[in-house]
């Protein structure tokens, strides 16, 4: 796999700035050019030239490090809010049959995530129809709210050999954003990322368990423009 040095600048009232070399192992040749390049400003003044690795989510990370940097204005918390009752709204039935969930996390981040039930069938990166609907509506939010960047995370289980399985949760997470891009969210909002079978929040070792492995998570994360208007 190719190396590339990659940077983080964070700007804000903390942090002075940092900057690094990671290895690019899961976001290569994201479709479309749905990339991180275009986060430039994203999260708190952060400017964000960072790209997924090996040991753990250091693009979420970054974002997240940059909201933790108190330069998100005073109504970031309102327009996030508004943003998860909508989502709430809208997807009142997938929640109701446990097929998405709604999280809101720290510094106003929300996580919305997706099942294997209603996303992919097994060893697959094509969404299936039943995905479209929730989606549709997903992208129709954002389009109402677009002072956030989205990052698409996809998961896998533990069957196959690891490269694989992360091979195969980045197409995942790249079928989820094309599809959101097709439906107009802006490509510029976008970065996918993914971690195969590295975050498992169930017991691979059992049935039930490897189903709620194998997901997709976005995470829709306030820039430092959200509720400034």
């Amino acid at each position: 796999m190719k190396r590339r040095c990659l940077s983080l600048v964070v700007i804000s009232v903390f942090i002075i700035g940092a900057a690094g070399c990671a290895t690019n192992t899961t976001h290569e040749n994201t479709k479309k050019g749905a990339g991180l390049g275009a986060l430039v400003g994203a999260v708190s003044g952060a400017i964000i030239g960072y790209q997924a690795d090996h040991s753990g989510g250091a693009l979420r990370g970054a974002l997240i490090g940059g909201a933790a940097g108190g330069a998100l204005g005073a109504g970031a918390g309102a327009y996030m809010d508004k943003q998860q009752t909508e989502f709430e709204q809208e997807l009142v039935n997938e929640r109701t049959q446990h097929q998405i969930e709604i999280e809101r996390q720290q510094n106003e981040i929300l996580k919305l995530t997706m099942s294997s039930e209603v996303s992919f069938d097994f060893n697959s990166a094509k969404l299936k129809a039943t995905f479209q609907s929730p989606l549709n509506k997903i992208a129709d939010i954002m389009m109402r709210y677009p002072d956030t960047q989205i990052v698409v995370v996809g998961h896998t289980d533990s069957v196959g050999s690891e490269q694989y399985n992360l091979e195969l949760s980045l197409r995942r997470a790249n079928s989820v954003a094309d599809y959101l891009i097709m439906r107009g969210v802006d490509r510029g909002r976008l970065a996918t990322e993914g971690r195969g079978e590295l975050e498992p929040v169930a017991d691979n070792g059992t049935a039930d368990g490897r189903s709620q492995n194998r997901r997709v998570e976005i995470f829709v994360v306030p820039n430092e423009t959200a509720g400034q208007y």
